[in-house]
């Protein structure tokens, strides 16, 4: 892989140890995957953030304490905990202290403190075509597909490193030619009234991952008044069942105009009808038992927007929850002081 000057100063230390190993792990991506040059990112969202292992603390803080500084914008995934309110929630202690330990490595190198995995609802979002490195599925999906920024799928630390070098491997998803769709959905038999109901785009979603896997593949019967919260919900569901890092809806996302242009004056390699017993089916499949007394309720994953809280208010209609039962919706602090002021 071809590296100018600057990058190759990276490469040999002169800019710090945490920049030398960042972009020694780039590189090392870039050559797997027959890279020809690095590219400059405008921003980084870092999906690294959830303390799972400790090797992810461990990286975080090493590179923190070499000296390693974010090189452009970045914000950050949630935590695994709620790190306002762990005392409330009951956080085990080596929980709350490995949390925060990323936390704090993470701010010392200069992230915003977003912690959202919804970074397209609010803070740093990029504009159509613009080249960016980001973390966390089904933000991927969004930002490629809805608003049409070019992002990579960044597994966790490559992210980090993308954020202190400020460049990343041209490969993948960062290619026009790579951005094209291969295979068409089509909605068939479906009755307008259908499209009311909102669990329908988790459904589509959900078939489309299925169907897909890690191909680009465009769908066509989705109406044009498909709101950004809907896309967010299909967006997730395709990113879960599938590797799903860019779809297409005809006629609604910004590369998808019409099927010429997504599929670049070619024919998709394949054509398969969705159907309302597809759906059905799907539905009977993601609900696995049945629970009469539930003790938990939770929303917001994808964390939940201004209109998702109005629409469930609309919803609970002033109703009180009942007694025995916890119902948390996940936020992120910018939405949930957004609420508390209206």
């Amino acid at each position: 892989m071809h590296l100018n000057e600057t990058e190759k100063r990276m490469l040999a230390g002169k800019n710090g140890k945490a920049c030398e190993l960042a972009m020694n792990i780039l590189s090392d991506l870039g050559d797997l995957y027959g890279a020809e040059r690095m590219i400059a990112v405008s921003q980084v969202h870092i999906d690294m953030t959830l303390y799972m292992v400790d090797a992810g603390v461990e990286f975080a803080e090493r590179m923190a304490d070499w000296g390693g500084e974010f090189a452009v914008p970045t914000q950050l995934n949630p935590a695994s905990i709620d790190l306002i309110r762990h005392e409330k929630m009951r956080v085990p202690k080596d929980l709350l202290e490995n949390s925060r330990r990323l936390e704090s490595a993470f701010l010392k190198m200069g992230a915003v403190p977003t912690w959202t995995c919804a970074p397209y609802q609010q803070g740093l979002i990029p504009s159509f075509g613009e080249q960016v490195a980001w973390g966390e599925s089904n933000a991927v999906a969004f930002v490629n597909s809805v608003i049409g920024a070019r992002t990579e799928r960044y597994a966790d630390l490559t992210d980090v490193c993308a954020a202190i070098t400020g460049i990343v491997p041209e490969l993948g998803l960062h290619l026009a030619e790579n951005r094209k769709a291969e295979i068409l959905l089509v909605i068939e038999d479906f009755p307008v009234q259908a499209f009311n109901d909102s669990r329908i785009y988790s459904l589509l979603g959900f078939i489309f991952g299925e169907i897909a896997g890690d191909r680009v593949a465009a769908i066509e019967g989705i109406p044009k008044q498909v709101t950004e919260d809907n896309l967010k919900s299909f967006s997730a569901a395709a990113a879960s069942s599938g590797a799903v890092g860019l779809f297409h809806v005809i006629g609604v996302t910004p590369e998808a105009p019409d099927i010429e242009t997504c599929f670049r004056n070619g024919k998709p390699k394949d054509t398969v009808v969705i159907t309302p017993e597809m759906i059905v089916s799907a539905e009977s499949r993601l609900i696995q038992g049945t629970c009469s007394a539930p003790d938990l309720i939770t929303l917001g994953c994808p964390h939940y927007s201004v209109e998702e809280f109005k629409i469930l208010e609309e919803y609970l209609d002033s109703r009180k929850i009942k007694s025995g039962i916890e119902f948390w919706v996940f936020t992120s602090r910018k939405t949930y002081e957004a609420i508390k002021k209206n």
